[in-house]
């Protein structure tokens, strides 16, 4: 699976080549929060699908992320630390937040595809 995988929390989940999942915000979280300029990111560890990872603070407010899934965080990026900008700059690419290990990666298929995404967002537009 290459396509990206989102939810209704507006963060979007990539199975990589080494069966790890990247995780970060989209496009949308990233501008409805503004300028992003601090972000605490998650322990390695076992979290419950539900539980807050990490926090993002922004010039606007603080915004909890997460977990989107039940699974281990095994990698957080540590560019965020210096540099929590690469949030709104990349945020579906140099701006992820952390890499998990799931117990079945088949369970992504359970999470919005591109399209569905965006029809989420047309549907908030719209109300």
């Amino acid at each position: 699976m290459s396509e990206l995988r989102f939810t209704v929390e507006h963060e979007w989940l990539r199975l990589d080549q080494d069966g790890l999942v990247t995780v970060g915000v989209t496009h949308y979280a990233q501008d409805s929060l503004g300028d992003v300029v601090y972000v605490q990111l998650p322990e390695p560890g076992q979290y419950a699908q539900g539980a807050e990872v990490a926090v993002l603070e922004s010039v606007k407010a603080a915004s909890n992320i997460v977990m989107p899934l039940d699974g281990e965080v095994v990698e957080v990026n540590p560019q965020l630390e210096g540099t929590p900008e690469l949030v709104n700059q990349a945020p579906q690419g140099e701006g992820w937040f952390f890499r998990m290990r799931l117990a079945d990666n088949a369970v992504l298929d359970d999470l919005m595809s591109e399209e569905a995404y965006q029809r989420l967002l047309t549907a908030k537009a719209d109300a």
